[in-house]
């Protein structure tokens, strides 16, 4: 399964799986070979892979920027409307 489309609207953690497998098989990699450049088991890539809705974020995100997956979070207004962007940085300057 490979997705040709510049974004996706994902609601659940089996949907953020699906995506990751597309991805790692769209780079041929093995789940070991995944894992072992995250940092990771393969056990760990598989639960991840299946939906496991416990994995932690830190690790998510890790193995997203692995794959070269970007996450944009927002509500459902335009994808590319610089007014719904948000400046992170700015945000935890506040903090």
């Amino acid at each position: 399964m490979v997705f040709n489309v510049s974004y996706m609207i994902i609601t659940s953690a089996k949907e953020l799986g699906i995506l990751v497998r597309a991805e790692r098989k769209k780079r041929k990699l093995s789940q070991k070979e995944l894992a072992e450049r995250v940092g990771v088991s393969p056990l760990w890539i598989s639960s991840f892979e299946r939906g496991k809705a416990t994995a932690h974020i830190g690790l998510v995100l890790r193995t997203l920027k692995t794959l070269e997956v970007k996450l944009r979070v927002g509500d459902d207004g335009p994808m590319y409307s610089d007014s719904k962007l948000v400046d992170l940085n700015a945000l935890v300057k506040r903090q």
